[in-house]
């Protein structure tokens, strides 16, 4: 260290004792000090060691060298002027200077900023492709750190350059350039630099011709930055983009053809009207390139398809290509040389094997929310989780197998059952090949087509699940894991028929896989079987013992990463049966293990994540077989919010000693206790009274992050329902924070204020008045706002009814505002204790202002037609209603105004109400 020291402070002095003036103006004179150079170099050898700890000492001394205003300069000497030096040692220096720039350019001295701006410009024609590489990157980092409008000669100089003579200075420029049209798109499209793009698009276009494939590929790739955010110097010039397009369709240089297809796919998306006219022969030279022999082509290629599929005109373009189409896409869909390399597809066995944590994507939580039951399906109205396309995730790079998958997909959603005269053939052939890997293909193309050609796949199910089941057992394990995925595309249909046929045998099969002994098997069918849980439901009920003694024998077996993908499975089974989980046997054979990873767990671990996830789920299905377990779990979760609320005010009281808390913890934390209070219920009285829970919500429920304010709210419901007693004495104090939660920018918080403003609203009785100002105006905002989604539409509904069930008097005089809407949001919901209420405030409203319904009376009589089995004193309120409105208008009014109904509404209130 000593002589590093020495040698800084030597440097320190080449400044010492100068007026700031003489050091700008010496800085073209810049010379190194021979010793300091030779300590760089010899930094830059140590740090390409393998070494870690070399590493990690270099890095240290390479940030105390950053307190040297010149040590900048000779970094940039070390990588444009020490010519005698090796490559991989100059373009290091000039990497470091990068990462400089990136962290302090603004710190930099006047003087160093404008020696590095020179020496960029003036060795951007290096020799070395390395070199020049480097000095392109370093010239598009100070460019992008807002020094594009300080280096006004940066631009002309480089498209001057262009023009050069000799091919490094023009290939350097131009690469610079492309980094620069990346980084800086904006900017360049913008009043703030006079619009260069003027100039720049059509002198990049004259070089499309170029005799050099580099210099081409350069040209097409800057021009590409400018095609999604329709530019307009580009738009004037769009003609002779295609035109030049066109020209290098054939171009011998791969880079070249893969920037071609790029264009034409983003052209898809802007420009289709340039393209329609020519169609016909894209469409035929995308099918060339989609089966190009460089991969990298194949796959720009095969993105057409993709984007094509989501254009209206797609059926029409595409309908004349399909044969020749569908096979180019199922022959992608094989697993290359390559692929199977990298996914270690001859290694059977790895189960004994611990994962690399690097391999373990990070996991995000969903915040709960609270949804209503629908009449067809007895789901929540969730947003649906995507169907991930195949399961590769070890090479989680988009190739093309997988884009080849995903077109096939989209495709089959657009054609649905005129795709399959052109794939049922192929099919045939794949599914019972010898070779492994083209079976393998063929049981993704049957996966592929599940969403969109279901209907007409349904006539070859019953002899091909019974061949997949059997492929369950195929001795390759990427055979085994893509089946796995397939079938559960196919698992609505399934539970469909007779539960004998396909479902048992099925499950039998998957339980199997879970306990595979290759990792990426058990992950599919994990996965796999967490989908056949959703669409089974309770048909799962008769064989829990051995679906449980499956799962909890996977807990001992599993490494980290698929131990996580378990507690999902654990977790959807719960919600799946439901309160059938709460038997003795069952609670003994899950809740042991269960605990045991919880306490091994510490505050910290991210694995605590889909652990709360999963008990919240159990709670919540074994509702009183959970109270032996609640105590630790409700003060861990309590902790667990109070933890992240403190930390989140150390940080911002003191942000550079105390780094920001996770909020996640805290997230996960209140769905837990959100799922403990539903599960419970009263039970759970006790731990709230010797909690400050209620304090911590408070806070939660005015946290600037959105997700935390939406889970505040659900527990906050959940509470309301399960001990108000608590929960009364805050309501002064939690109103006004819901009134002003109520926004419907932030769709999920706004749905679960909405909800638990109706939960309080029940519980509060006549109470209720004096807040009923702060949120009525609002819920009749939301309720009239296009585009609301459903799920909002349907709780501020019941919010509002139930509103107008314990304060007629104050929602009334508004009825006529939000009627229509009201009774077309609630026609659709099943009957429950929710829209029973709702429905007994509507009535109490239309007795104190009948006039408000008067107009959008035929929407009242069909929500009141919705109803299956209303309870007998709420259809007497029903049957009074539209008698007295009958007998008000009289009986031919009467006969005219029904008249309108559809025949299903008419003899439905005919039959229940007689009129």
């Amino acid at each position: 260290m000593c002589s590093i020291w020495k040698y800084c402070n030597g440097m320190a002095g080449i400044y010492a004792g100068k007026s700031y003036s003489e050091q700008t103006k010496m800085e073209y004179e810049w010379k190194p000090d021979e010793q300091g150079l030779q300590q760089i170099l010899q930094l830059l050898k140590e740090s390409q060691s393998p070494d870690t700890a070399i590493q990690r000492t270099v890095q240290q001394k390479l940030e105390q060298l950053n307190q040297y205003p010149d040590f900048n300069n000779y970094l940039i000497f070390v990588l444009t002027k020490l010519k005698t030096e090796d490559e991989p040692t100059r373009s290091l220096s000039g990497l470091i200077l990068k990462n400089n720039v990136k962290a302090h350019l603004h710190n930099f001295p006047n003087g160093v900023t404008d020696f590095i701006k020179n020496e960029c410009l003036k060795n951007i024609g290096d020799p070395s492709p390395l070199i020049r590489a480097t000095v392109g990157i370093l010239i598009t980092t100070i460019a992008s750190k807002g020094e594009l409008q300080n280096w006004p000669d940066l631009l002309p100089k480089l498209c001057a350059l262009l023009d050069s003579e000799d091919y490094n200075t023009c290939e350097g420029a131009f690469g610079a350039l492309q980094k620069i049209c990346e980084d800086s798109a904006e900017i360049l499209d913008s009043d703030i630099l006079d619009r260069p793009l003027n100039v720049m698009i059509p002198k990049f276009l004259q070089f499309f011709k170029h005799s050099s494939s580099k210099i081409r590929s350069h040209a097409v790739a800057c021009v590409n930055q400018f095609i999604i955010s329709r530019t307009q110097a580009l738009m004037m010039h769009i003609d002779s983009f295609i035109e030049n397009l066109f020209a290098l369709a054939g171009d011998e240089e791969s880079e070249v053809r893969k920037n071609v297809c790029r264009a034409l796919v983003m052209l898809l998306e802007v420009r289709m009207d340039r393209l329609l006219p020519q169609m016909h022969n894209i469409v035929e030279y995308m099918l060339q390139r989609t089966q190009d022999q460089d991969e990298n082509v194949a796959l720009e290629a095969c993105e057409f398809w993709l984007t094509l599929a989501e254009q209206p005109i797609c059926k029409d373009v595409l309908s004349g290509h399909m044969s020749l189409l569908i096979p180019v896409l199922v022959n992608g869909m094989k697993y290359s040389e390559i692929d199977i390399i990298l996914l270690k597809g001859d290694v059977e066995e790895d189960e004994a094997v611990p994962d690399n944590e690097q391999d373990i994507k990070p996991r995000f939580h969903r915040s709960r929310t609270v949804a209503q039951q629908h009449e067809e399906d007895g789901i929540g109205e969730e947003e649906e989780e995507e169907d991930d396309l195949d399961d590769d995730d070890t090479i989680s790079d988009w190739n093309l197998r997988k884009c080849s998958a995903a077109a096939l997909d989209v495709l089959a959603n657009v054609f649905r059952d005129e795709l399959l005269p052109h794939i049922l053939p192929l099919l045939k052939e794949l599914l019972f090949h010898q070779d492994w890997v083209v079976k393998e293909s063929g049981i993704l193309v049957l996966g592929a087509i599940a969403e969109g050609c279901m209907q007409g796949m349904i006539p070859y199910l019953p002899e091909l699940i019974p061949h997949l089941i059997q492929c369950l057992s195929d001795k390759k394990a990427l055979v085994r894991s893509i089946t796995c995925w397939t079938l559960s595309r196919y698992a609505h249909w399934v539970v469909s028929q007779p539960p004998d046929t396909y479902l048992k045998p099925l499950m039998t099969e998957l339980l199997k896989r879970i306990l595979d002994s290759n990792k990426r098997v058990q992950e599919a069918a994990c996965s796999a079987f967490a989908t056949l849980e959703e669409e089974a439901c309770t048909e799962l009920v008769p064989y829990l013992g051995y679906i449980l003694d499956t799962l909890v024998f996977a807990f001992n077996k599993y490494q980290h990463k698929n131990l996580l993908i378990l507690y999902d499975a654990i977790g959807t089974l719960a919600d799946s049966v439901g309160h059938h989980l709460n038997k003795q046997e069952y609670i003994q054979m899950l809740m042991p293990p269960l605990i045991q990873k919880w306490n091994m767990l510490k505050d910290e671990d991210k694995d605590l994540f889909p652990l709360l996830e999963c008990l919240s789920s159990v709670a919540t299905a074994l509702q009183s077989g959970f109270l032996p377990y609640c105590e630790p779990v409700y003060q861990r979760c309590v902790n667990l919010v109070q933890k992240t609320l403190s930390q989140a005010m150390l940080h911002g009281s003191q942000p550079d000693q105390c780094e920001a808390p996770d909020k996640d913890f805290m997230i996960v934390a209140l769905d837990l206790l959100s799922g403990l209070a539903e599960g419970l219920g009263g039970s759970i009285e006790q731990l709230v009274a010797r909690s400050n829970i209620l304090s911590l919500m408070y806070q939660c429920m005015q946290d600037k992050m959105p997700e935390v304010r939406q889970s505040s709210f659900a527990l906050l419901g959940d509470l309301t329902k399960a001990c108000f007693q608590h929960v009364k004495p805050c309501i002064a104090d939690f109103m006004p924070v819901l009134g002003t939660n109520l926004n419907p920018e932030f769709i999920s918080v706004c749905n679960n204020a909405t909800w638990a403003i109706g939960e309080i609203s029940i519980q509060m009785g006549i109470e209720m008045q004096p807040y009923v100002p702060m949120v009525l105006h609002q819920l009749v905002d939301i309720i009239n706002r296009p585009n609301t989604p459903k799920t909002l539409l349907e709780n501020t509904a019941i919010t509002i009814g139930r509103l107008g069930y314990v304060c007629p008097q104050e929602v009334a005089p508004m009825l006529q505002q939000f009627i229509r809407p009201w009774c077309t949001s609630l026609r659709n919901i099943r009957d429950n204790e929710e829209k029973d209420s709702a429905f007994r405030g509507i009535c109490s409203m239309i007795g104190v202002n009948p006039g408000g319904v008067v107009q959008d009376f035929i929407f009242f009589c069909d929500a009141v037609a919705s109803w299956i089995s209303p309870k007998d004193d709420l259809r007497d309120m029903f049957y009074k209603i539209l008698h007295g409105f009958k007998s008000q208008i009289g009986d031919e009014n009467w006969t005219r105004f029904s008249d309108q109904f559809p025949p299903p509404l008419k003899e439905r209130l005919a039959a229940y109400y007689g009129v």
